[in-house]
């Protein structure tokens, strides 16, 4: 496939899905001399926000905060950022686009991996509230929770365009398919009723939704590697394995290795008729680079006993902070008051969640500070499910390392 070839279909000014592309739920208010175009200042909003930064804190697959080494969901985003803009740029697609939605794909993700997404989701089918993934938390987070100082200190949604927040909800990485093709047609994205569900409304979607699976598959290699759960023999069998299955060669199972192959391969592959593709024989690689991660890494005894581990700590501040509702409602006082009176015991878990309290509720003899401008998300007064599904949403917005401090300070007696 020749350089450019997606040109003519780029979501640029002259794409005659464009204006459905950067339009935005609400007006986002403008500076005289913004040089950025609608993708870039998306990209911009999301890497200052707060969620992109507790990203570095939360485990991609391998909980291990005491080393630096081992990949974070912020590196994964950033890895995903660098594969699908190297795509992207090969395709002729906009980079703007693919660079926005790369970064803002996970921010909704649970903290402790996909082992805490489970635990958050059982908890919230446990209390009547829709299924959790992270995929459309993330959408959720940058549409209601996050938000960002306007120019007078005012806090106000992130508002993203919907190209963006498309490309978000979209980017299921677990697929089964070697070949991903736009839809035209524009959806409430609320409409998404499970992971896959649509495939995204743009080409440069498309390309972050490939780039999601290919930045993943041999980084977990190397971690699982440099934390002894796999050896270097059992990698060596890997490499073999796939050289006799392709007509490449690999010299080496590492993931500048693995992403090169892809990339080109997709780059190779891809057109317009048969969209962002992977050969037969990178599909077959992949497949089974993913059935031996599954294998040695994903379901091993030890990813188990952390799960275990993880339950306990999710479940408990759960727990402890639901109770709150029931202290409220028989003393016949909102919930703040009622989570005062134990803010002095329990600093560091009271008082972060009073704030997220006060940022996103409604309640009785409660005035909601004027520079909060962000949309109000639990009606206390009317919303009997307001107490869980705020709970839920601190959960799973919280870092591993926060999480871990709240935990501790319910253990410790000191």
């Amino acid at each position: 496939m020749s350089k450019n070839s997606f040109l003519k279909e780029a979501m640029y000014e002259n794409h005659p899905q464009y204006q459905q592309a950067i339009s935005r739920n609400e007006a986002l208010y403008q500076r005289k001399n913004d040089l950025r175009s609608p993708f870039s200042r998306d990209y911009n909003r999301i890497i200052f926000s707060l969620a992109y930064r507790r990203l570095k804190h939360k485990t991609q697959v391998f909980f291990a905060v005491e080393d630096d080494h081992v990949c974070t969901r912020s590196e994964h985003v950033n890895l995903v950022d660098s594969v699908s803009y190297t795509i992207a740029h090969y395709l002729g697609l906009n980079t703007e686009l693919t660079r926005a939605i790369a970064v803002g794909h996970d921010l909704g993700h649970a903290p402790f991996g996909h082992g805490g997404e489970k635990i958050i989701n059982q908890i919230s089918k446990e209390h009547g509230l829709q299924d959790f993934w992270h995929e459309k938390n993330s959408l959720y987070f940058v549409d209601q929770i996050e938000t960002l100082e306007d120019d007078h200190h005012v806090r106000r949604n992130l508002n993203l365009t919907y190209a963006v927040r498309d490309g978000i909800i979209s980017h299921c990485g677990e697929m089964n398919q070697k070949a991903i093709i736009k839809r035209n047609e524009s959806i409430d994205l609320k409409d998404y009723l499970y992971p896959g569900q649509y495939n995204p409304y743009t080409w440069e979607g498309c390309v972050v939704k490939m780039s999601d699976k290919i930045a993943y598959l041999a980084r977990d290699i190397e971690d699982a590697l440099r934390l002894n759960i796999i050896d270097e023999q059992l990698v060596e069998d890997l490499r073999n394995h796939l050289n006799q299955l392709t007509n490449s060669h690999f010299d080496a199972i590492n993931n500048g290795t693995i992403v090169n192959y892809f990339i080109l391969d997709v780059c190779q592959n891809s057109s317009i008729e048969k969209g962002i593709c992977l050969s037969d024989e990178a599909f077959e690689v992949m497949k089974y680079i993913m059935k031996f991660n599954y294998q040695n890494i994903y379901l091993i005894d030890r990813i188990e006993v952390h799960t275990n581990y993880v339950q306990l700590i999710l479940n408990s501040i759960f727990q402890f902070l639901y109770k709150y509702d029931k202290i409220a409602n028989d003393k016949q006082i909102n919930v703040l008051e009622a989570l005062k009176k134990d803010q002095k015991k329990y600093p560091v878990t009271i008082q972060g969640y009073m704030h997220w309290l006060e940022k996103y509720s409604q309640m009785k003899y409660f005035n909601r500070n004027p520079l909060y401008q962000n949309h109000i998300i639990y009606d206390f007064e009317h919303d009997k499910n307001a107490m869980a599904k705020s709970i839920i949403d601190y959960l799973s917005g919280m870092s591993d390392a926060y999480i871990l401090k709240i935990f501790n300070e319910f253990i410790s007696f000191s």
